[in-house]
């Protein structure tokens, strides 16, 4: 499992930069780039929930990855030991980003 740090603040998952779902996907199966990725498991605010209540926030998660490209992409799950997520003022899954993708070279 990854430490999560999760800048996305418009997700209904995130909590004081922590993930409340227990697992997501990072999407960008042809991502050469940070920007072709994106946290997949993202899911806008709605309303006055600022988060999703049926589980804690947790510092580390488990992380499937379909960045394939990625050095820390293991047989599609994420071997990295921190992950950032980006995408502050997020509206979609698009809006946000894996800020730790390095390329495979």
């Amino acid at each position: 499992m990854a430490e999560l740090s999760c800048k996305a603040e418009t997700c209904t998952y995130n909590k004081d930069h922590y993930c409340c779902k227990g697992d997501i996907m990072v999407g960008g199966k042809h991502a050469d780039t940070t920007e072709g990725t994106c946290c997949e498991s993202f899911v806008p605010v709605k309303g006055d929930s600022y988060t999703n209540t049926t589980k804690h926030p947790s510092a580390t998660i488990s992380i499937d990855c379909e960045a394939v490209k990625c050095v820390y992409n293991n047989n599609y799950k994420c071997v990295a030991k921190k992950v950032d997520i980006l995408g502050n003022g997020a509206m979609n899954s698009a809006g946000t980003a894996c800020g730790t993708f390095k390329e495979a070279k």
